[in-house]
């Protein structure tokens, strides 16, 4: 089994439909069951084997590394290590996901895990197996789809019986899942912009994945749990009122 890789959990978005929630208060701080959003994917990461984490932030970012760092003070074992791409200190803006990979690549190994900060997916488990196919794969990245929730029912991504994931034409019928955005990721699949992003681009994820699913480079498996996009104040209050999703 390959040691431990890294992981980055982007945090960086304003919320901007969940205000006024995030007016003060940074979406991944917001609280679900007790504890915050956040704090969630760190103790699923740290239960998989990750101690190594990488978070960029913009809104309201000095909260954020403030609590992570407290975090780390309470660990009993002293075993999380938080790394931090500020993109609000460095350019006054996010830099949108892959911009803000990129940007954050010098703190990152050649593989690591990616998951976004306003998802609430409270079974998954970040497998060290999971981890040690994808290294052996080669593909660029490796993506968890999930059914396609109410607010995005056209999906995102195909899924083929062989486990690529599919860059579907907008006239193609076959089924589309949503990405959870949780995935693998190599190093190599920002390699068309510039190491650690000096000038500050900001690039969506999507183009990039599409591309390399193209050229058959990305593969996919469907998650079935419970997952929620915390996108807006009603679907955190269900969340808070129904413990069983």
């Amino acid at each position: 089994m390959s040691p431990p890789i890294k992981a980055m959990i982007l945090a960086a978005g304003r919320g901007e439909r969940m205000r006024p929630l995030t007016d003060d208060t940074p979406k991944p701080l917001l609280q679900v069951r007790g504890k915050a959003l956040i704090d969630w994917h760190v103790e699923a990461l740290a239960r998989g084997g990750v101690r190594e984490l990488v978070v960029n932030t913009a809104w309201l970012g000095e909260k954020i590394s403030s609590h992570l760092d407290l975090l780390r003070r309470q660990d009993g074992r002293g075993q999380l290590s938080f790394s931090y791409s500020h993109e609000g200190d460095d350019f006054g803006y996010a830099l949108e996901a892959a911009g803000g990979i990129a940007r954050a690549l010098p703190l990152l190994g050649d593989v690591f895990w990616l998951l976004a900060s306003d998802v609430f997916v409270p079974g998954f488990g970040f497998s060290p197996a999971a981890a040690d196919r994808f290294l052996a794969s080669g593909k660029l990245a490796h993506l968890w789809l999930v059914p396609n929730p109410a607010h995005n029912p056209r999906g995102d991504f195909g899924l083929a019986a062989d486990g690529l994931a599919l860059n579907l034409a907008a006239d193609d019928p076959a089924p589309r899942y949503t990405y959870s955005t949780i995935g693998l990721y190599r190093r190599e699949l920002f390699d068309t912009l510039a190491f650690g992003n000096p000038q500050g681009l900001a690039v969506a994820l999507a183009p990039l994945l599409r591309m390399a699913m193209d050229r058959q480079q990305v593969s996919a498996e469907l998650y079935e749990g419970a997952w929620t996009d915390v996108g807006t104040p009603a679907r955190l209050a269900e969340l808070n009122q129904n413990s069983t999703n």
